[in-house]
């Protein structure tokens, strides 16, 4: 399979699940309504896991600008792929979203409140304070690099080498997953970790345009927080592993 097509399929796939979840948690009349934050943070790292292991063996299943970007930074994967990398992944986010829509059809109308239908493609934040979740979204981002860089490493297991393999084992996939669970679960509450510039802009792409009833504001002007925040903090996190684990 083409690599820029595993991209934006693998990534379709964690929007689909990840938004999915929190969808089946936050609408009217859902058989999963109101079950809470526990129940979205474990949607979300198995999301990661079908979307990775569906990609990984033709990308090396990056699924996220941020860490595309922070590959790169540090000569782990060419900067020619970067932008055919990034484009895939926005449209598989934007195509996630769109399958989430019409998977919960009909809960739209069912469902008063814009805010909670807008938490079902992208983030927002518990309490409005740019410079505090801008900081959020980049320690969020600096440990899920960090870790897919550091945790799966040979120093810890044999899964192979090279930049597609870190994350591309049985087992290194599955760490990757908990990797997102703890960070859910740990530091997702200021803002809804995000830690994937594609995770939040696509589907507030979708958002905007899609002909949701009652949808409500697309929140703009705080879009640039989940894209800024991701890619400044794994880029950080890419240089501080070359520099904590040199070759």
């Amino acid at each position: 399979m083409n690599p820029y097509v595993a991209e934006a399929i693998g990534t379709a796939l964690l929007i689909l699940l990840g938004n999915g979840v929190v969808a089946n948690v936050v609408l009217v009349r859902t058989k999963g309504n109101s079950s809470g934050w526990i129940v979205i943070t474990f949607g979300w790292a198995m999301a990661v896991m079908v979307g990775a292991y569906t990609a990984a063996p033709f990308s090396g299943a990056h699924l996220n600008p941020a860490l595309t970007l922070s590959l790169a930074s540090i000569g782990l994967f060419p900067w020619a792929q970067v932008p055919g990398y990034i484009a895939a992944q926005m449209t598989g986010a934007f195509l996630g979203s769109v399958a989430v829509c019409l998977a919960y059809l009909p809960h739209w109308s069912l469902t008063p409140d814009g805010p909670s239908k807008l938490a079902c493609f992208s983030t927002a934040p518990a309490v409005r304070m740019p410079a505090a979740n801008f900081v959020t979204e980049f320690i969020g981002t600096f440990v899920l690099v960090f870790g897919i860089l550091a945790v799966p490493s040979s120093r810890n297991m044999v899964i192979g080498s090279g930049p597609g393999v870190l994350s591309a084992g049985f087992f290194g996939i599955y760490l990757v997953a908990l990797i997102v669970l703890s960070i859910g679960l740990s530091l997702g509450g200021p803002t809804g970790y995000a830690i994937n510039p594609a995770r939040d802009l696509g589907p507030r792409i979708a958002h905007a345009i899609l002909p949701i009833p009652g949808k409500g504001p697309s929140d703009w002007g705080y879009a640039w927080i989940p894209v800024a925040g991701p890619c400044c903090g794994g880029v950080a996190a890419a240089v501080a592993y070359s520099a904590f684990f040199p070759k």
